[in-house]
């Protein structure tokens, strides 16, 4: 009997020990992957600077489940982590519509949109901005006396008045959320060109940059700045890069410093010209004068401009710049006016001519090529303009429209466009005989093209919307939450871009998939000639930009 007790006691004590021994195994374990998860989370909670770099060259919504990435980040730890997830997983309701399309609009005080709106008479110094920002930006209806237009959706609308159309817009986009625990993209309304505008001359920088500074100060006081540092805010701003990117306090420089604030350099900023050197800003389309109500407004305008005859090869609209020695405008005026095939809408003498979009748009419709170098800056309105003619732009510089506006254009520009590098045509180079060389059966595809991307580059008219067309704010508005999304990825799963090199932007959204950064064709023209200070933004544009054209 004792035996027998002796030997329950020994198997007893031997279980004891053996689970004693697992359950410290399992401790040490679970200890060992906990510090491990923790460290991982404390990495990438730092969100990397060049996160908020790289510039989108495929603008499409990320379709991929995100439940299925990140099965295992279903805790309230992970979520905490990482508050976007919720946002994220919405894309996985297939019976939202809005899933993973949510945005969130800041209400605002009025000082930083609404109210700059009642001061329109001064926004502008040479006239009167009022009439443009009538009609949510679009400005007074076109008379169609001449037949050049369609009769409805035509307006007299300003190249600066994006950030008013766009704002009212956004107004009507159909995945608008008040929780902003759902959205893809934080917008924050700011009228960022109207705000330059009214101070670019004869102010001092304090009085320039002061909607600026209050607007980030704002911002940076909200919950939900900092989910992210604001790298998924974004605001539109409808002026050129370089009206906001003063290089110093000096009250001679020009415009203010709205993108070399800490706070503006984590958004997304929309422009109608961006920086080649710089990635925290990002161009979308001048407005045109065509703003349509419903689809077929859009389908029947482009048939219209398909049969149009056109009897001219080539045109230009614009005035010589004599104050600028490496402008080659006056070289292509003389060679409109010495081609028999060639057609010229000279401003110089009478701005009023060019200022007519009746006079403009019947010549771009007459011509097979329009003739666009560069305006007061890289691109002008008037490339846009053209395109909605049905007529075949041919650039000069790569910066006017290959290297901008690349979340609404094709990558191969040669099926939409001419290329003439500038040198050629200060060699004396022939247009029209460049031109002449190019076969009809590819002319007749580059105009098909060109009329196929009409509806990416306008805007609809804000009061209505276009059932199955996307147009520019659209595209955008995909492009920004595509970004976001996959920034967001690329947090979570740790990815870095560490090789990112800011001075080299305008080449990443020209990569194909899986190609690396390194020499380009377009390099010369990009090439920043350094001031004796050594300073690496050199190489803006400063002065008069009111025309752009």
């Amino acid at each position: 009997m004792e035996k027998t007790s002796f030997v329950f006691q020994q198997t007893h004590i031997c279980k004891i020990g053996s689970v004693c021994a697992l359950f410290w195994i399992c401790l040490l374990y679970f200890h060992s992957q906990g510090f491990e998860r923790t460290s991982f989370w404390s990495t990438n909670l730092q969100i990397n600077p060049n996160f908020n770099q790289s510039r989108v060259s495929e603008p499409e919504i990320v379709s991929e489940s995100v439940n299925s990435r990140f099965e295992n980040a279903k805790n309230d730890s992970f979520d905490a982590v990482y508050p976007f997830m919720k946002a994220m997983r919405t894309a996985d309701n297939k019976s939202d519509p809005c899933g993973g399309r949510y945005v969130y609009v800041y209400d605002l005080p009025s000082r930083f949109s609404e109210d700059m709106m009642k001061e329109c008479g001064s926004i502008n110094k040479w006239f009167d901005m009022c009439k443009f920002v009538s009609n949510l930006g679009l400005g007074p209806p076109l008379n169609n006396t001449e037949g050049v237009f369609s009769d409805e959706g035509w307006y007299a609308t300003n190249q600066f008045t994006v950030d008013v159309i766009f704002y009212n817009r956004m107004k009507q986009y159909e995945c608008l959320t008040n929780d902003s625990s759902l959205a893809a993209a934080v917008f924050v309304p700011f009228y960022a060109g109207f705000d330059a505008a009214r101070y670019l001359w004869g102010y001092n920088v304090s009085v320039r940059d002061a909607a600026s500074i209050e607007l980030v100060d704002w911002l940076q006081k909200r919950d939900e700045w900092k989910i992210m540092n604001g790298k998924d805010h974004f605001l539109v701003g409808g002026r050129i890069t370089w009206d906001f990117r003063r290089l110093t306090d000096e009250e001679t420089d020009w415009g203010n410093k709205f993108l070399f604030l800490p706070a503006a350099r984590n958004m997304s900023v929309l422009l109608i010209e961006s920086s080649p050197w710089n990635s925290n800003d990002f161009a979308i389309p001048y407005p045109t004068y065509f703003h349509p109500s419903k689809d077929s407004d859009v389908s029947d305008w482009q048939d219209r401009m398909m049969k149009t005859e056109r009897k001219h090869l080539f045109c230009f609209a614009g005035a010589p710049r004599p104050g600028n020695p490496k402008s080659i405008r006056s070289l292509l005026i003389d060679q409109c006016k010495n081609s028999s095939v060639g057609k010229l809408l000279e401003c110089g003498a009478d701005e009023s001519k060019c200022h007519s979009p009746s006079n403009v748009m019947k010549m771009f419709q007459s011509s097979v090529f329009c003739l666009q170098p560069q305006g007061d800056s890289y691109t002008r309105r008037s490339a846009f303009d053209s395109i909605l003619a049905g007529c075949i732009p041919v650039f000069f510089h790569p910066g006017s429209f290959y290297t901008q506006y690349t979340w609404h254009l094709p990558k191969n520009y040669t099926k939409y466009s001419v290329f003439i590098p500038e040198d050629d045509i200060r060699r004396n180079v022939s247009i029209e005989q460049r031109l002449r060389q190019i076969d009809p059966n590819t002319i007749d595809k580059m105009r098909e093209e060109v009329i196929n991307l009409i509806p990416r580059l306008i805007y609809a008219d804000p009061r209505s919307k276009l059932e199955t067309t996307k147009d520019a704010f659209d595209v955008s508005v995909d492009a920004i939450i595509w970004k976001v999304t996959k920034l967001r990825q690329d947090m979570i799963e740790g990815r870095i871009d560490n090789d990112f090199i800011e001075e080299l932007s305008w080449k990443y959204a020209l990569l194909e998939e899986g190609e690396y950064i390194g020499a380009h064709e377009w390099d010369p023209f990009f090439a920043k000639q350094k001031p004796d200070d050594g300073d690496s933004n050199s190489g803006g544009f400063s002065g008069n930009t009111t025309k752009n054209s």
